[in-house]
């Protein structure tokens, strides 16, 4: 492989890393959104109750603590969106890399030239660390983690609107 083909082989590797870290803190917020979700829910139903039996201090103390959980939540679901923005397009320049290096170590390409096959390329950027698209097990059961993440979590904000709603009627 030539000294080109080899520093994109690195590069491709270090993508793999970068993308695999940003997966795992978007994990991270997520979680961390979850939690602080509970909290609010928590917050809004102790100043409920305490208004039920007319505990106009506790009330007080529940709407500043739902409040602030908020106001934390709203900063945390605009940095989850901010991650996800940031990690599509990191997933998309890895595939835009890792095209350019198959095409590299066909001889199709920048840094090309070499008569090896595909197979050894991807043999070698998988003994480095890398994964080949679609056969990293890791990467797939962390993409269905996320998506069912993310499911619970949109189910969890439906059913407290839909708690909300009711006990408006």
């Amino acid at each position: 492989m030539g000294e080109l083909s080899a520093r994109m082989r690195e590069a491709v590797i270090e993508a793999k890393v970068g993308v695999r870290e940003m997966r795992e803190a978007l994990a991270r917020t997520q979680a961390e959104l979850a939690a602080e979700s509970q909290q609010l829910a928590d917050a809004e139903r102790r100043g409920r109750l305490a208004a039920e039996i007319q505990d106009k201090e506790t009330v007080e103390v529940a709407e500043r603590f739902a409040a602030r959980h908020r106001e934390r939540v709203a900063v945390m679901e605009r940095k989850l969106a901010a991650q996800k923005d940031e990690l599509v397009l990191a997933e998309r320049e890895l595939a835009e890399m890792q095209s350019q290096l198959e095409l590299a170590v066909k001889g199709r390409g920048p840094g090309g030239g070499g008569t090896r096959s595909v197979e050894e390329a991807w043999r070698e950027v998988q003994s480095a660390g890398g994964a080949r698209p679609g056969t990293d097990v890791q990467d797939e059961l962390l993409k269905s983690d996320l998506e069912r993440q993310r499911r619970d979590a949109q189910a969890d904000r439906q059913l407290e609107e839909l708690k909300k709603k009711m006990k408006k009627d």
